[in-house]
């Protein structure tokens, strides 16, 4: 009975306004706002709340609606969160409506009437944007459009939705959806998933017949529940009494993929209850994201790789950690998940690994879905063992005589003392993958000091002077032939790297048998190192013995020699014998980037994502983690192999440069307007690749349909300016369900390619940019450099 009054109650509030709408403050057609002009705003006839830009970062701002008398101004809805406006923009009502332009007249979002008519605009006091016909009929307005936040007097009819921002100030959309489904189920989802109520982590299940939700409504009480077609009450979300007389209301699916609802006071009035910001009221929805969410697929509340404990801060907003041996990938957004920080364990059987990996105690955490075996173990020194001995294995539980072995990515890491588990991490011990070997090779004896020896031995003067004169013919003749291409190259050794003989690596390779590629410098022969048929190397043997080629050895050991990381090709060794200059290298078994990429099959967009973000860590890692800067120099698709699963690896430092900040003047486009080399050439290098691997095909292509498209950076600028970068994927169904990611990655491509090298940014912001961690701007014409050389 107590619920049929309080449902009957909540009706009876005062619901949102109908379809005539306040008139107050309208502003007719043609009225126009500016990025940073004094009246950047249009103000609600309260002044409680604004319609205009919000400087979101230099040269970036946001079109919103805020609360305007409030010291933090939060903003309660967005236009352009994954679309910010440079400089100069402007937002105009025209007949069509509110339109979003650049300086350029490029149009960054606009509004979609819901009929003809439009007489005028109103910023209302509820919060309500509107564009209203001259009857005072809505034509479109803000409440019916929401992003993340709902306010009193808001209500989402079926099939509306809240979408999560990205991150606290990044307003692009997030992970995380609240979304009313056509079959009457409130629910919140991680984004991207299937709609299916089983993927939910949390519903009201309101879907059984007389029970299907209709409507959200969010009153001017402060309470927010779900009502059926016939306004019955089926589900109070927020359910707690709030304060409504001088307070502002908000509820808002936040970043973390909770909803939570909070009231602020109008007035600082220091002898109030409550605090003078905005505070929580009723239990967030879910109480612990951390324990809810539980997908079999993507991340959990937190990122991949890492794990999601509930804070203690008044809110309890989730926190995201990495485990041992694991750091952020952003260190800005500890939700965007983590990576391992050392070189995971070899499954190639090259080398063995177990003895160089060690396993962490973590009580009472798992990762639920990310077993790929179960096995039975009597013991936790057994489960230890078995992964320890496994190279897929990353972390193990031991559970009832049960070792579950968990691979990378881990997803739905959770800490909780409801879990009553044991996780044991695997991290190397040492954050190395080349183990220090003895030089196998024998100090060569020179033939002209064995000559010069036997001379002083002689007691013949006749003697000691004829073997002078045919030791100094020998040596002259030897230096004049061979000094140029045999002398010791300078290594490095600090790199600790094994050295080779030329026999040893003969017979790995079987006598140079079988030939896996070849380049300007030299042949690679795939060989075979140890008694183990299995334990594969790639040998690469210079082809020429030139000043040059000799330079081109001494620069890849340099180079690769003093770095350790995933996405690069690892030097395991080097031969430097005589005139013999070899370089051994781990085997990569699925070939160049180039033979994938332009094969006959389109390769994965998903994979082609993994291989973008691989290779610009790698870069990162060169640039910005080495002693001394190293810069490839010749990045490209034949360059960046593939391993067994896939994972790409950067190779060829025969070009490389280490680079101790003076500028250079050689190779690419710096090289063509004789400008300084730095770090941005391998920048441009990338955006080239970057390009090539969302649109599957060569940068020059002759053969090309049109001319247009004959040189692919210009017609991916030429389709990004038009707005039509479907056409870049056309045909790519994963690709074509993931647009925002296809343009951010051509908006970073395009940043990566400007021939201005000032304007490229750095690998590590790229990454950034790459994973959306940061937010990418709008970039300006490649071309637009050269016109004004």
């Amino acid at each position: 009975m107590a619920s049929v009054i309080l449902g009957i109650l909540l009706v009876l509030v005062p619901l949102p306004l109908s379809a005539k709408a306040q008139t107050g403050g309208s502003l007719t057609l043609g009225r126009s706002l500016m990025v940073n002009d004094r009246n950047s705003s249009w103000l609600s006839p309260s002044g409680e709340f604004a319609f205009g830009f919000r400087r979101m970062a230099r040269g970036a701002h946001l079109l919103a609606i805020w609360f305007e008398k409030i010291e933090d101004k939060t903003i309660v809805w967005s236009a352009n969160g994954g679309d910010l406006a440079p400089e100069g923009s402007k937002v105009q009502l025209t007949a069509d409506g509110l339109v979003l332009s650049d300086p350029r007249g490029r149009e960054l979002w606009s509004s979609s009437l819901n009929g003809t008519g439009l007489a005028y605009a109103a910023m209302l006091n509820t919060g309500n944007f509107i564009l209203a016909s001259a009857s005072h009929v809505n034509l479109w307005d803000s409440f019916s459009q929401p992003t993340d936040t709902i306010l009193p007097t808001q209500q989402l009819d079926s099939g509306a939705a809240l979408t999560a921002r990205y991150s606290e100030m990044n307003y692009s959309a997030g992970r995380f959806l609240f979304r009313l489904q056509p079959d009457g189920n409130l629910v919140l989802y991680a984004t991207p998933t299937p709609l299916d109520v089983s993927d939910a982590y949390w519903a009201t299940n309101t879907i059984s017949a007389g029970r299907i939700g209709f409507r959200l409504i969010f009153n001017q009480s402060g309470r927010v529940y779900l009502t059926a077609r016939n306004g019955t009450v089926l589900h109070i979300v927020t359910s707690d009494e709030v304060p409504t007389s001088g307070f502002y209301q908000r509820a808002i699916l936040e970043y973390d993929g909770v909803f939570r609802q909070y009231v602020h006071p109008k007035t600082a009035n220091s002898s109030s209850a409550w605090a003078k910001g905005w505070s929580m009221v009723s239990y967030p929805v879910p109480p612990n994201i951390c324990r809810t969410m539980n997908r079999d697929i993507g991340t959990g509340a937190c990122g991949f790789n890492s794990y999601c404990t509930l804070g203690d801060d008044k809110i309890q907003r989730p926190r995201c950690h990495c485990p041992p041996g694991y750091t952020l990938l952003d260190s800005k957004n500890e939700m965007n998940g983590c990576r391992e920080d050392f070189v995971s364990q070899s499954c190639d059987g090259s080398r063995p690994e177990k003895d160089q990996f060690a396993l962490h105690d973590m009580l009472n955490a798992d990762w639920t879905n990310s077993d790929y075996e179960v096995v039975t173990s009597k013991s936790e020194d057994q489960c230890r063992e078995a992964c320890l001995a496994d190279c897929f294995c990353a972390v193990a539980i031991f559970s009832n005589e049960q070792c579950y072995k968990k691979s990378t990515p881990l997803i739905n890491g959770k800490m909780d003392p409801s879990l009553d588990l044991k996780a044991l991490i695997k991290v190397r011990i040492k954050n190395s993958t080349l183990t220090p070997a003895g030089n196998s090779q024998k100090k060569n004896k020179n033939s002209t000091l064995v000559i010069i020896g036997s001379v002083l031995l002689s007691s013949s003067v006749f003697l000691n002077l004829l073997l002078l004169l045919i030791s100094y013919l020998i040596y002259k003749s030897f230096r004049s032939r061979d000094s140029k291409f045999s002398r010791p190259v300078q290594i490095n050794q600090t790199t600790h790297m094994r050295t080779f003989n030329y026999q040893e690596l003969q017979e790995a390779t079987n006598g140079f048998k079988e030939e896996l590629g070849r380049g300007s410098f030299g042949i690679v022969y795939k060989g075979v190192l140890g008694s183990e048929d299995t334990n594969f190397v790639a040998v690469k043997m210079l082809a020429t013995r030139t000043g040059e080629s000799e330079k081109e050895f001494e620069r890849e050991v340099s180079a690769i020699g003093q770095t350790n990381h995933k996405n690069l090709v690892q030097l395991l060794g080097f031969c430097n014998e005589g005139q013999h200059r070899l370089l051994v290298y781990e085997f990569m078994s699925n070939g160049s980037l180039a033979d994938f990429l332009f094969g006959s099959s389109r390769p994965s967009w998903y994979k082609r994502i993994e291989i973008a973000c691989g290779v610009a860590r790698g870069l990162a890692y060169l640039h910005d983690h080495c002693t001394r800067h190293i810069i490839h120099c010749d990045i490209k698709p034949q360059n960046i192999l593939l391993d067994g699963y896939l994972a790409a690896k950067i190779s060829d430092f025969g070009l490389a440069k280490l680079f101790d900040g003076k500028p250079n003047t050689n190779h690419h486009w710096e090289w063509f307007r004789n400008m300084p080399i730095s770090g941005k050439v391998h920048v441009y290098s990338f955006g080239i690749l970057l390009v090539e691997l969302i649109c599957c095909r060569k940068n020059f292509e002759p053969e090309a349909e049109t001319e247009a498209q004959i040189v692919l950076v210009d017609w991916v600028y030429d389709c990004y300016r038009d707005g039509s970068e479907l056409v870049l994927v056309e045909g790519d169904e994963e690709a074509l369900g993931d647009m925002r990611r296809v343009r951010r990655f051509v908006m970073t491509a395009l940043w990566c390619i400007q021939e201005d090298p000032a304007l490229r940014p750095n690998m590590k912001k790229i990454t950034q940019m790459l994973e959306g961690a940061v937010e990418v701007s709008v970039p300006p014409d490649p071309r637009s450099f050269i016109s004004s050389i």
